[in-house]
């Protein structure tokens, strides 16, 4: 498919913190303003493999030209600021290129927050300021190790560490008109089924979108999805959700609607096929003393 289209008004974000389920956590704005591409690239997205080799992604890459701001996605204090994310010391072959970390004043069921900015042409923040969000921290580059200007954005839980990351597009808040598809897709043995390509149409507009499932290794899933695919800015209405399973079989369908500001969620288990609706919530561990009295 084409590129969506750019202008100078899109559907407002939802008011963060925005959450209609209680294991929701859409707790960031946009590091990018809505004047410009402020999207994932479609076909690199967390969990994504980097071309040939087994280099998982950890967060989500924006692309934008060169010297386009960048902003705090939420309220903190600047930890990080500069080369060296990855390698440590003031490393200026880093991966990262310039980057920005933020601790954010708030936290989720207790644990720390981090967002990572990399690959910046200029950082306009040092370490130890204050940032609000929106706040411009620095600009796009092509610092580190990349193809082409873009930015790229991290959501570290607990540590600020590569291998704390979260899927990004669980915690950046959707546009008001959009929603999330999340899926957890396995084999008919349990076992999650890696770099598995599924397709997404829209019913009213024919409009597909393609995704692939998460790599093997680094990535986290969340709590309570469990996932390992992510899609998430897909206009509320109803698609048509597809996988091959086997390459000799025909391709397997389900149906799903995307509401404005939630998550869909899905579950596919070879075999046995799709199956939808959120995943229970756990009980609290000290509710199950008195499950049996």
């Amino acid at each position: 498919p084409g590129p969506e289209p750019v202008s100078l008004w899109r559907a407002p974000l939802q008011e963060v913190p925005w959450a209609l389920n209680p294991n929701d956590h859409f707790f960031f704005v946009r590091p990018i303003a809505a004047d410009v591409v402020n999207w994932p690239l479609a076909d690199y997205r967390y969990g994504g493999v980097f071309f040939s080799t087994d280099i998982v992604h950890t967060g989500i890459d924006i692309p934008n030209l060169k010297g386009t701001p960048v902003l705090a996605a939420g309220p903190g204090k600047v930890v990080w600021a500069g080369y060296g994310l990855y390698l440590g010391g003031n490393n200026p072959s880093d991966p990262y290129g310039q980057a920005v970390t933020i601790q954010h004043n708030f936290g989720y069921q207790g644990k720390k927050l981090y967002t990572i900015y990399a690959h910046l042409d200029s950082i306009d923040a040092i370490i130890g300021q204050w940032v609000n969000t929106g706040d411009q921290i620095g600009r796009v580059g092509t610092t580190g190790l990349t193809t082409g200007p873009h930015l790229h954005f991290e959501v570290r839980i607990e540590n600020n560490s590569y291998f704390a990351t979260r899927n990004p597009e669980l915690w950046l808040a959707p546009p008001q008109d959009c929603g999330v598809l999340v899926g957890r897709l396995m084999n008919t043995n349990g076992s999650l089924l890696t770099y598995q390509s599924v397709v997404i149409t829209s019913l009213e507009t024919r409009q597909r979108w393609t995704v692939n499932s998460y790599g093997k290794d680094t990535v986290i899933s969340d709590d309570y999805y469990r996932e390992n695919l992510v899609i998430g800015d897909l206009p509320a209405g109803d698609y048509q959700v597809s996988l091959r399973y086997r390459e000799e079989d025909d391709p397997l369908l389900t149906q799903i609607t995307i509401r404005p500001g939630a998550v869909t969620y899905f579950t596919f288990r070879g075999q046995s096929g799709f199956s939808t609706g959120l995943p229970p919530t756990p009980s609290p561990s000290s509710w199950l003393k008195f499950t049996n009295p």
